[in-house]
């Protein structure tokens, strides 16, 4: 992927980003500011963007998502997901080894 390419996935991250905040701060205000940490003039800035202040924001070769895991959470869905995995497969295999006795 070159610098072109990459600049044109950014750009179409971004607005879709910007789009789904905007979606979520009309939505729910006050849940939107919570998640989003953001205050509520900065809220209603957002809100109030036009299509085209949208895309002129978006157009930056910088993330304007950040990304941030709770890591427990993530380790807790891959042990339950592997538990419930290993769980599945010992319940198929049982009727094949009774079978087999």
């Amino acid at each position: 992927m070159n610098a072109k390419q990459l600049h044109e996935e950014i750009k179409e991250t971004n607005l879709s980003y910007m789009g789904l905040v905007q979606k979520m701060i009309r939505t729910d205000k006050t849940s939107a500011m919570a998640n989003l940490g953001v205050s509520d003039e900065m809220a209603d800035l957002v809100a109030g963007l036009t299509p085209v202040q949208l895309l002129k924001m978006s157009s930056t070769n910088l993330m304007l998502c950040s990304f941030h895991f709770d890591e427990n959470l993530l380790f807790d869905m891959i042990t339950d997901h592997k538990i419930s995995k290993m769980k599945s497969a010992r319940t198929t295999k049982q009727p094949a080894v009774a079978l087999a006795a």
